[in-house]
């Protein structure tokens, strides 16, 4: 005897599921770059050099330079991709049965 556990998922839930956000080249890319930097400025602060703070700043910034010019050369994810989940309507919910309610 086997047993088989599902899990019924939320429409939203189901909707960043299908959704690809940030699955692209340019977001990975532009996200490890700016991680980079955060360690950098990171490392630098616990050091008490400011100079190296700032690096690591100007690094952060380039991560989403980077990953700007990546989705404009075609590398990011096109606009009309997104998925939006609609709201549930008062019509799409279904009343009980009348034998239900106390």
């Amino acid at each position: 005897m086997s047993v088989r556990l599902t899990h019924a998922h939320s429409n939203e839930e189901q909707a960043m599921a299908g959704s690809s956000h940030g699955h692209t080249p340019a977001a990975w890319t532009g996200v490890i770059i700016a991680f980079i930097g955060f360690c950098v400025a990171g490392a630098f602060v616990v050091m008490a050099q400011p100079l190296g703070f700032w690096a690591g700043m100007v690094i952060i910034a380039l991560g989403g330079v980077v990953g700007g010019i990546m989705r404009s050369m075609g590398l990011g994810q096109p606009k009309d991709v997104h998925v939006v989940p609609q709201p549930k309507t008062a019509a799409a919910v279904t009343p009980e049965p009348a034998a239900a309610k106390s």
